[in-house]
């Protein structure tokens, strides 16, 4: 039988606030079993940029990422959001290691070929170092991996952190019973996206298709789905996504997604 692992992905929306990630963090904190958190940090990222007096260029809700957003990306993701989580977590007896795709050649990524948009430094996956993880795991370490991936040549990258969440659970599945969570700050797939009472609590490949031909499922949703079934498509168990209440041990109001 399989072991079980968790993979969390954390939400800007809930590292902006101070109360949400403290609450975050404690929950997570409690999962039993092996578990590894992903996060990004966009809006810090943003704010930082701003700051800089650096643009901030997005297209179809991705980063456009020029050199000098790469080196605001690398110091928020990597650095101050990063190591605070991790700090968070060592208080809270989870003996955390902040992670780069780089550190343990972790997440190798190639840059996105230009095609209709230049994207600038922003990496597509190619593998996961399973074994490495699995290392870390087995030693009683939980991983906090921020979306930085790296091409192998030196080049670091701006990888999606939804996309990096779901890569690792597809490189883990040949040695876990993997559930992979989507943390944000809404309750999970909503029907009407103003209340937070209508949760769709179960869905499959059938429901998937009638949800999208309803335009329920739209916009910035679009990406996290297909994030979801990919990874159902590649030996995942199952995904859930909802708010950070999803993680307590008896919570029932969060979206399940299964094939």
């Amino acid at each position: 039988m399989k072991r079980k692992l968790s993979i969390v992905k954390i939400g800007g929306n809930v590292i902006e606030n101070a109360e949400e990630l403290d609450q975050f963090l404690l929950n997570f904190s409690h999962l039993e079993g092996a578990k590894i958190l992903v996060h990004g940090g966009g809006k810090l990222a943003t704010k930082l940029a701003s700051q800089l007096g650096i643009e901030s260029q997005m297209a179809n809700g991705r980063r456009i990422t020029d050199a000098k957003s790469l080196e605001v990306i690398t110091m928020v993701y990597g650095g101050l959001t990063n190591k605070n989580i991790v700090a968070k977590l060592q208080a809270l007896g989870t003996n955390a290691l902040g992670l780069s795709g780089a550190d343990g050649n972790s997440i190798m990524a190639h840059k996105r070929p230009i095609k209709d948009l230049d994207f600038g430094f922003v990496g597509d996956i190619e593998g996961v170092n399973s074994k490495l993880i699995d290392t870390l795991l087995r030693a009683g370490i939980t991983p906090v991996f921020c979306a930085i991936s790296h091409d192998g040549k030196g080049q670091l990258l701006n990888t999606n952190a939804d996309t990096i969440a779901s890569e690792i659970a597809i490189g883990m599945g040949a040695l876990f019973d993997t559930t992979l969570y989507y943390c944000f700050e809404k309750k999970g797939v909503l029907l009407n996206v103003e209340d937070d009472a209508t949760v769709v609590k179960f869905i499959n490949t059938e429901t998937y298709s009638d949800l999208l031909e309803k335009k329920i499922i739209a916009d910035g949703m679009l990406p996290k789905m297909e994030n979801c079934f990919h990874a159902l498509n590649h030996h995942v168990s199952k995904v859930c996504i909802g708010d950070i209440s999803m993680l307590r041990p008896k919570a029932t109001l969060f979206t399940t997604i299964t094939l």
